[in-house]
């Protein structure tokens, strides 16, 4: 955290820094690195529209197919009034954020 906190307050971070205990100046440490796999979602929010229109959102796996998602938002108890008794003209995914159905 202190190291995090040098470019924003050096003077502090550099006293806090000795406090702790660690030898060099804080500004001979390098920047902590971070694994890109942990900036990765493993579940996504997927919205369900019907002709343009929101009604029905779904949790869904961030890698899932665009078959997989069309079918659980023609499924989905939500968007069932909506699309009960018109033909479906149309289905629109985009993988990972929307699934918009034409009626």
């Amino acid at each position: 955290m202190v190291l995090l906190l040098s470019p924003f307050a050096p003077h502090l971070s550099e006293s806090l820094w000795e406090a702790l205990g660690h030898s060099p100046s804080i500004l001979d440490v390098s920047w902590p690195s971070y694994d890109p796999a942990w900036t990765e979602e493993e579940v996504v929010e997927v919205v369900v529209q019907v002709n343009g229109k929101v009604r029905s959102k779904f949790a869904a796996p961030a890698n899932a197919d665009e078959e997989t998602l069309k079918e659980r938002a023609v499924s989905d108890p939500k968007t069932q009034p909506w699309i009960e008794g018109h033909s479906i003209k149309k289905v629109i995914v985009v993988k990972g954020k929307l699934v918009n159905i034409v009626v």
